[in-house]
């Protein structure tokens, strides 16, 4: 209970349920700054929680701040679901790769799961977890995963002989902006749910 008598939701994760390392396993999410509950949510919050994914502690903490939540989940919906550019699995090994830099469990896991599911690819997916991105798997998924690393550095290490080489392997400018982009969102979303909570496993 927190001091007004309402039940938190903000608590320290055990060890023993603290991921073992990165993984394609469904994992829960616990806040250190409380979320709102979706019984108080205001006007402008309660649209943005709709759905499934309303539910979660993550997306009724960051509607503390409503308008930032919803140019958030446009850009979410404009890079996994544009209609041109990469393939949508190729935006989620982006995603995948970026939260691997930047040491992000719980995103790598969601964005892995997807990578897996929609490329049929789960052993190399599984590689790049365990391996790290210096995993080297085939010449695209390669050439993505470099690029992407490079770029989501601090400072930032990608360069035209990133470029050079994607364009060699037939990226044109629409999915290059589509790596780019899911590279830099992700790299804000990893810093998030890294400063924001803990990724959990979920009991039995």
């Amino acid at each position: 209970m927190s001091e007004t008598g309402v039940e938190t939701e903000v608590r320290s994760v055990e060890i023993s349920r603290r991921p073992a390392g990165f993984t394609q396993e469904q994992l829960d999410w616990v806040p250190w700054v409380e979320p709102i509950r979706l019984a108080d949510a205001d006007d402008d919050q309660r649209p943005l929680l709709e759905g499934d994914r309303g539910v979660g502690p993550y997306f009724r903490l960051l509607a503390r701040n409503a308008a930032v939540l919803a140019h958030r989940s446009a850009n979410d919906k404009e890079i996994f679901y544009g209609r041109e550019g990469l393939t949508r699995a190729e935006r989620e090994l982006a995603a995948t790769v970026t939260s691997r830099h930047n040491g992000c469990e719980y995103c790598a896991s969601v964005h892995s799961r997807f990578t897996s599911a929609l490329s049929k690819r789960s052993d190399d997916v599984q590689r790049l977890l365990d391996d790290g991105n210096s995993v080297r798997i085939d010449e695209r998924w390669d050439a993505i995963i470099d690029f992407v690393d490079a770029l989501a550095a601090t400072p930032p290490r990608a360069d035209v002989n990133h470029l050079k080489r994607l364009r060699e392997l037939g990226f044109g400018d629409a999915e290059l902006h589509d790596l780019v982009l899911s590279t830099a969102s992700f790299s804000w979303a990893n810093r998030l749910m890294l400063t924001l909570g803990e990724p959990e496993v979920p009991l039995g």
